[in-house]
């Protein structure tokens, strides 16, 4: 049994079930409690982290692993174009990698993205504002990236502990014209 800092984000269960068949990467995945809930669900998912005892943690049925420093000088991004179905973040920030992140995913694919924003320094760390978004910085970078916003918060959060927070659910261009269930896109869970 995982400890309560390991179930799954309740922002990641709800959008879950959004993503269409196909592979799910789950970046800087710790140890790995979003790539279980994704392979739980029938996708194959590639869970990658720096951390190699994180990612030994996070390994499992239908869970491949990839240990990288992606934030490490000269480090380039090494996912192609369209690969990923879903691509679920969260508690993670590195800004040179957003447009990378967004390019792999698939058009039809969905990116549920959840981390600390300005105003999360009272309730802890992170504090430093270079791992905080600015306001509505998710919001931004869907628009620029012609994403179609699904669903976004920003304010604080009691659970697991409490923090400020900026959560994304947005899709690929072609997500449209995918079948799936979206009950809890009108609250309906």
């Amino acid at each position: 049994m995982h400890a309560p800092l390991d179930n799954p984000s309740s922002w990641v269960r709800r959008f879950a079930a959004s993503v269409p068949a196909g592979e799910v990467l789950d970046l800087a995945c710790g140890s790995g409690r979003h790539a279980r809930l994704f392979a739980q669900l029938g996708h194959p998912v590639l869970a990658v982290d720096r951390d190699p005892q994180a990612l030994a943690a996070a390994a499992g049925p239908g869970i491949a692993t990839l240990q990288t420093d992606l934030e490490e000088a000269g480090a380039r991004w090494p996912f192609a174009a369209g690969r990923f179905a879903g691509i679920v973040v969260t508690n993670y920030l590195h800004r040179p990698l957003l447009a990378d992140l967004v390019k792999s995913l698939a058009p039809n694919g969905v990116l549920i993205y959840e981390t600390f924003a300005l105003g999360n320094e009272i309730y802890g760390k992170p504090s430093n504002p270079a791992f905080l978004l600015r306001p509505a910085e998710l919001l931004e970078m869907a628009a620029q990236s012609g994403l179609q916003v699904l669903a976004f918060e920003d304010g604080v959060i009691a659970e697991p502990k409490p923090a400020r927070v900026q959560r994304l659910c947005a899709a690929g261009p072609a997500f449209l014209q995918t079948e799936v269930k979206l009950d809890h896109l009108v609250g309906r869970e």
